[in-house]
């Protein structure tokens, strides 16, 4: 049977194998990495909030370490479905535990970006578009037999894109005195989500009409 996790060039690396069997030696398992990438994303959200007014260095450090906690939960998200199948060690409510916890990372991180953007209300906005792109994946699963895993901005597309953001605001605020790159980051994330959203719709809705 074809693999149904999202295709990661990742996956495939040497450095992932071997994460992914000395957890899984350490008797890890895929839930537990699940719960854990949201406490990363907790911690991003808490340091996007604490850039948020800080002096310039105190910003440029609480968004690098928002930055840093946005790779961690990516790293989660890859390793348990490792630790999942390659590891052996599913469990029957594996599925649960793979698809809400990356619901709750997203909007901990996008609305804490938004935090720190001074944008909540777009912070916000960001987070119930990435959780539609969701449900809009797993609808297809239903509907169609397959899920869709395209862009332009998909779970690990908007990480890179906030991670990149966060980074550029950090040294933004070393450097200068305006604040737009965050902003401007999360600007572009909607735009995509945004984009994404409506590729997904039409892949449903024409496989809906063919059938």
């Amino acid at each position: 049977m074809p693999d149904p996790r999202r295709p990661l060039r990742s996956r495939n690396t040497r450095w992932a194998a071997r994460a992914s069997s000395r957890l899984t030696a350490r008797g890890a398992t895929p839930n537990g990495i699940s719960i854990a990438s949201m406490g990363f994303a907790g911690l991003g959200a808490l340091a996007f909030w604490l850039s948020a007014g800080a002096l310039p260095g105190a910003r440029a450090a609480w968004l690098l370490l928002g930055a840093v906690m946005c790779q961690m939960r990516l790293l989660c998200n890859l390793l348990d479905g490792m630790v999942a199948v390659e590891g052996g060690r599913a469990a029957p409510d594996g599925p649960f535990w793979n698809e809400a916890p990356d619901r709750v990372s997203d909007v901990l991180l996008l609305a804490g970006a938004g935090m720190a953007a001074g944008l909540p209300a777009l912070g916000w906005a960001v987070a119930a578009l990435a959780v539609s792109t969701a449900y809009l994946r797993e609808l297809g699963r239903a509907e169609l037999g397959a899920a869709d895993y395209r862009g332009p901005m998909a779970k690990p597309h908007r990480m890179a894109a906030l991670t990149l953001g966060a980074v550029l605001a950090a040294v933004e605020a070393l450097v200068a005195a305006s604040a737009v790159v965050l902003p401007l980051a999360l600007w572009i994330i909607a735009a995509g989500t945004g984009a994404t959203i409506l590729r997904r719709s039409a892949r449903i809705l024409n496989g809906m009409r063919s059938r």
